[in-house]
């Protein structure tokens, strides 16, 4: 009896520490996001750090996996914001007061981010920033290696719904994955547990 009732805790042990290693590696819903249904959304340009070549193909693929979801009437992606910040010098600065604040300081204002709302004619902003973009080793495996982080803004408050953190690395031996794909496969998981 003793034996057998050791085997059955292992076994719930197991079951537990499996389901354990399913999800995101970080990610935080706001209480009050289950009730905020954004109709329009805007993707900012996604902050890729040193990772200059990534520019523009990350906006794209962001753009493209929110669109696959259809939980908006309208989606304004990064690259069509980075044109609107090219033209509009009050969104520039304001983009780039609310974006230094909320980098240095974690504070998403208000007030910055209903200018922001109003100006790109959007209820919530997704901000998005590329942690990795590399082929690199892990262990003795060769790998791909994409790092997302995001937060999901509403726009006439400055409320952040959302946050989350992950990354994803596809081992190879010869061939190098193509990062976009990894990227894509990345951002189709984290988005499915986007609040919308």
């Amino acid at each position: 009896m003793h034996i057998r009732f050791r085997h059955v805790i292992l076994a719930i042990l197991l079951i537990l520490a499996l389901a354990g290693c399913g999800g995101l590696r970080y990610s935080e819903v706001d209480p009050e996001a289950g009730n905020f249904h954004p109709e329009r959304i805007g993707i900012l340009p996604v902050d890729v750090g040193p990772y200059e070549e990534a520019r523009g193909t990350v906006d794209q693929i962001i753009a493209g996996v929110v669109s696959e979801k259809k939980w908006f009437t309208d989606i304004v992606s990064g690259n069509d914001i980075q044109r609107q910040l090219q033209e509009n010098e009050e969104l520039r600065k304001v983009t780039a007061d609310y974006t230094a604040k909320l980098k240095a300081v974690n504070f998403s204002d208000p007030d910055l981010s209903r200018r922001i709302g109003e100006i790109c004619r959007v209820d919530a902003f997704l901000v998005v920033s590329l942690d990795y973009w590399n082929y690199t080793t892990e262990a003795t495996d060769k790998v791909g290696k994409i790092g997302l982080s995001m937060k999901l803004i509403s726009a006439a408050e400055g409320r952040v719904l959302w946050k989350a953190g992950h990354s994803r690395a596809q081992k190879y031996l010869l061939i190098k994955p193509q990062l976009p794909d990894v990227a894509r496969a990345l951002a189709r998981e984290m988005i499915a547990e986007m609040p919308h």
